[in-house]
């Protein structure tokens, strides 16, 4: 298979800045981990940035389309065509994604990774195009070797050129349940019936066949068993590009603030792929497809939120992205005991009684 190289991965691994960062929280003005996971994830943040002082700046949102050939056999309960339906919809500013990415400041823009629909240009398309849709993984790989190397350097390619150090990796594609569940049956070696979800709405009869489907593709590519050679034959060219942003925004130690089913299966490839990826993955939220509580465990992976989303775009990661300012805000600006002349509580003092001046 063509070979795919990726770039070096920094470690975030530093004992002294961690203890240096957890002294810093530990003398803020309250009792000792009373913020709870906001003060473990303000920690968390300083050691992707490297240091006690993080700031998000210039965060941004690419939803990344594209289409999928399965979807001939029946496996989704909306048409293909509604890809780029959606495509346009984000382009007019109308979708869920639109609406928190204005609400937060966060810059979106839309890559065609493999619509099988050509667009007129506009301010907010990114033509990365590899082909017009992925290829009927029941019966052909889905991508072939080039394809899956080209759409992976065109993920990093486009994570190249992020301004900022926050990246909300969205999706969209008509099937791409289907793909991510394939790719976590492979690679996280685990049974399909517990990877497939109801995607976009499928009722039981609908769910049954895409599950009758879904085990014959993964039988016609059982030797596809490497991350790479898995993502080619199994996986969506948003998904492989997806994990191409994600390889190479960790390689600059960007933040990933990682969405939900989809994402988190391009995260897991990325990490197989270039193992490191992980550490900089800040996940938003538990979606209610039922393979994303497998990845969450294969990825060791606390989510911020759990508000029963399953809609994709990036949108529960654009949700949960306050919750990064809060952690950066109260590492800066929050006041020190020493600093707010404050008495702090004795050793033999509750660490959670009420400090008092």
């Amino acid at each position: 298979m063509t070979n795919f190289t990726a770039p070096s991965i920094p470690t975030i691994d530093n004992p002294a800045l961690q203890q240096q960062l957890q002294q810093i929280l530990d003398n803020k003005t309250k009792p000792l981990g009373a913020l709870g996971r906001l003060e473990s994830l303000a920690l968390q943040i300083g050691m992707m940035q490297g240091t006690t002082s993080p700031q998000i700046k210039q965060p941004q949102i690419r939803v990344f389309a594209a289409d999928h050939g399965l979807t001939q056999h029946g496996t989704s309960a909306y048409p293909s065509a509604v890809t780029a339906q959606m495509v346009l919809n984000f382009l007019q500013g109308g979708a869920a994604i639109n609406v928190l990415a204005r609400q937060h400041n966060i810059e979106l823009k839309v890559v065609d990774a493999g619509v099988a629909t050509d667009f007129a240009n506009h301010p907010q398309l990114l033509d990365y195009k590899v082909r017009n849709g992925s290829r009927d993984a029941l019966t052909e790989a889905a991508m072939s070797a080039e394809e899956c190397v080209l759409a992976l350097q065109h993920g990093m390619t486009v994570a190249e050129q992020l301004e900022g150090n926050l990246l909300i990796a969205g999706e969209m594609g008509i099937g791409n349940t289907s793909a991510a569940s394939l790719l976590l049956a492979r690679l996280g070696d685990i049974p399909i019936t517990e990877c497939i979800g109801r995607g976009t709405g499928l009722d039981d009869a609908g769910l049954q066949h895409k599950t009758a489907i879904l085990s014959q593709v993964l039988a016609r590519h059982n030797e596809a068993t490497s991350p790479l050679a898995a993502l080619g034959a199994l996986g969506g060219l948003e998904i492989a590009m997806m994990a191409g942003a994600f390889i190479q925004s960790a390689s600059e130690r960007r933040i990933l603030l990682i969405d939900g089913f989809i994402a988190s299966v391009a995260l897991l490839v990325a990490e197989r792929l270039a193992p490191g990826v992980r550490q900089f993955a800040i996940f938003a939220h538990h979606s209610v497809e039922p393979g994303h509580a497998h990845l969450l465990n294969l990825l060791e992976a606390e989510p911020l939120l759990d508000w029963q989303m399953r809609l994709g775009e990036g949108s529960g990661a654009a949700l949960a992205y306050p919750l990064l300012q809060s952690a950066c805000a109260i590492l800066n600006e929050m006041a020190s005991f020493s600093d707010a002349g404050v008495s702090e509580a004795s050793a033999k003092e509750s660490t959670d009684a009420e400090v008092t001046p």
